[in-house]
C-alpha cells in the first residue's frame, strides 16, 4: 500500500512515539510510506525506516495551512497514494484537503479525550475511519456526534516489547528501593500528588528514592518550578529526583521497584503499558485509560484519582511485600504481551487500511 502520514508535532510524546513505531513497522513490511512533518521536527530522527526523500518537511503552523495542504495533495496525486493518515487534530484539515479529490482515503488517529472543534464537522465529512487509541477516547468521539459511530474504531497503542525486558530487582542488598513515575510535567499528570505521597511514605521508612522523569513543556518552565518548590517545602531534596527527559525509558524502568501513574486524566496510558512490559509492578489512579489497561489486583493496583492517602498506602503496602509486587509484575508483563504489542497494533491498522481501500473500490 502507498500511505502518507501527517504529523506537525513540535516535540516527542506518546502520540509521536506511536506514529514513529507505526511508520517504521509499515515500511519494514514493504509498504511505500511517506511522512509529512514540520521543518526541524524531532520526529524526523525517529523515522529510521524511511528514505530521506520520503520525509517531506512543510510549515504546518495550524489547521489553515492551505499552501502546505495543496502541496501534499499534489504529492498524493503524483504518487497515487491510497491512504492519508493524520495524527493530530490540527492536521486533520490538512489531511482532508490532501486526500480530497485524489482518490485517497482519509484516516485519523485520536489520542485525547477533549472535544474536537465544530469546524471539524465540515472539514472531515469524507473521513473513512477514526482510530481511537482507547475505548474511552472512542466513547468521547461518539458523544460528539461528528463521525458516524461505525467509522470509529478502537486500536490500542502498541509498544516494542523487545525494548522493555524485565530486570531482577533483589531486596536486601543495601540499595534503596526505587519508586518512579514517567510523563511530561503538568498538573494533569499528578506529579504533585506523587510528591505528597512520597512525603507520607518517607515517615515510615528511609530506604526509598522517588524518581520523576519527564520534561516540562510549559513555556516558562513553571511546572517544574512548582514541583521543585513543593519538594523544598516538604524537605524531600534527598528523596525525590526530577530526572528530566529520559531517552531510554526501558533502561530507566529496569531500575524501578514500583511504577506510579498519578494522573488525574489519562486517555490511554502508554507509560503504564511500558512499565507493565518491563515487568514492573504498577499502581495507578483510576483514570479512563488505566481502568482499560489494568485488571485490579491482577495486573496492578488502582486507587482513586487525587487521593494522596491511597497512593501512599499502596506504595507502602507493596514495598513491604516483594512477593505481591512480583505477582502483580508477572501478570502485568503477560497482559502487556497479550494485548499491547506493536505487532498487534500494526496488524490491526494494516487490516483497517485494506478494508477502507476495498470498500472505496466498491
Amino acid at each position: 500500500m502507498r500511505i502518507l502520514h501527517i504529523c506537525s508535532a513540535r516535540e516527542i510524546g506518546g502520540g509521536e512515539k506511536h506514529l514513529a513505531d507505526l511508520v517504521n513497522a509499515l515500511a519494514s513490511r514493504g509498504h511505500e510510506i511517506f511522512a509529512a512533518i514540520r521543518p526541524g521536527s524531532p520526529v524526523r530522527a525517529e523515522l529510521s525506516s524511511l528514505p530521506s526523500e520520503h520525509i517531506i518537511e512543510l510549515p504546518m503552523p495550524n489547521a489553515l495551512s492551505v499552501g502546505s495542504a495543496l502541496k501534499l495533495a499534489r504529492l498524493v496525486r503524483e504518487r497515487r497514494l491510497e491512504i492519508v493518515h493524520a495524527h493530530l487534530a490540527r492536521d486533520y484539515s490538512l489531511g482532508a484537503i490532501a486526500s480530497g479529490r485524489t482518490g485517497a482515503e482519509l484516516i485519523l488517529t485520536r489520542h485525547v479525550l477533549f472535544p474536537l472543534r465544530k469546524i471539524h464537522r465540515l472539514t472531515l465529512r469524507r473521513t473513512a475511519r477514526v482510530i481511537a487509541v482507547s475505548g474511552a477516547v472512542a466513547g468521547s468521539l461518539r458523544n460528539q456526534n461528528i463521525f458516524p459511530p461505525q467509522r470509529i474504531v478502537t486500536i490500542h497503542n502498541g509498544i516494542d516489547m523487545a525494548r522493555f525486558a524485565p530486570a531482577g530487582r533483589p531486596d536486601g542488598d543495601g540499595r534503596r528501593l526505587r519508586v518512579g513515575t514517567i510523563g511530561h510535567l503538568a498538573p494533569i499528570k499528578g506529579q504533585e500528588d506523587f510528591i505528597r505521597a512520597a512525603a507520607m511514605v518517607r515517615r515510615g521508612r528511609r530506604d526509598i528514592e522517588f524518581i520523576i522523569a519527564g520534561e516540562d513543556k510549559s513555556r516558562g518552565g513553571e511546572n517544574r518550578a512548582s514541583l521543585e518548590k513543593l519538594i523544598r517545602e516538604l524537605d524531600l531534596g534527598r528523596e525525590v529526583e526530577l530526572a528530566g527527559w529520559v531517552e531510554d525509558v526501558g533502561q530507566l524502568l529496569a531500575t524501578f521497584d514500583l511504577f506510579i501513574s498519578p494522573s488525574r486524566s489519562e486517555p490511554f496510558g502508554l507509560a503504564i503499558v511500558e512499565a507493565m512490559a518491563a515487568g514492573v509492578c504498577v499502581v495507578s489512579t483510576a483514570s479512563e485509560g488505566a481502568r482499560e489497561i489494568i485488571v485490579e489486583n491482577h495486573s496492578g493496583r488502582l486507587v482513586p484519582i487525587g487521593d494522596v492517602n491511597s497512593i501512599a498506602g499502596a506504595i507502602s503496602d507493596l514495598l513491604a511485600d516483594k512477593n505481591e509486587r512480583d505477582r502483580l509484575a508477572a501478570n502485568a508483563r503477560t497482559e502487556a504481551l497479550a494485548r499491547f504489542s506493536l505487532q498487534q497494533m500494526v496488524d490491526r491498522t494494516e487490516q483497517l487500511y485494506r478494508e477502507v481501500i476495498v470498500q472505496a473500490a466498491h
